[in-house]
C-alpha cells in the first residue's frame, strides 16, 4: 500500500501590490474570509502580516 503524501505549502513573498490591497480591504472592513479567497492566502496568514503592519482586519475590530 502507498503512503499518503502530504502536499508541501510553497511560501508567498508579500509583494507591494499586495501589502497595498490588504490596506484598501481594511479600510473597508471586509471580512477576512473574503480576503483570505481573493489573495488565495489563509487568514492566520492575513492576520500576521495585518498585525505586522499595525493595521486592523476583518468587519468586527
Amino acid at each position: 500500500m502507498k503512503k499518503a503524501t502530504k502536499k508541501r505549502v510553497k511560501r508567498r513573498e508579500w509583494t507591494k501590490a499586495d501589502i497595498k490591497e490588504l490596506k484598501v480591504h481594511s479600510k473597508a472592513r471586509t471580512p477576512v474570509i473574503k480576503i483570505a479567497k481573493m489573495t488565495k492566502r489563509s487568514a492566520g496568514a492575513l492576520r500576521q502580516k495585518a498585525l505586522n503592519l499595525g493595521i486592523g482586519l476583518g468587519h468586527q475590530r
